[in-house]
């Protein structure tokens, strides 16, 4: 069991996953964002958009000065 667990943390699997789906998450806010008609395009739906850019900039900025 420890020899798994200590394989799992070598390899960052949590970390790598929780990017993928971060990512997944803002490509389908960009999607939505993208599909939306001019005049749907409201402050709310920039600002979330806005938003969920900054998350992923700085969640990619800590993931990468933890990859050492």
């Amino acid at each position: 069991m420890t020899i798994a667990m200590e394989r799992i943390l070598a390899w960052k699997l949590l970390p790598r996953i929780m990017m993928l789906t971060m990512t997944y998450a803002y490509l389908d806010v960009l999607w939505w964002f993208m599909d939306l008609t001019p005049e749907a395009m409201t402050s709310q739906a920039t600002a979330l958009t806005a938003t969920v850019t900054g998350a992923i900039s700085g969640a990619f900025a800590v993931w990468l000065g933890s990859e050492k």
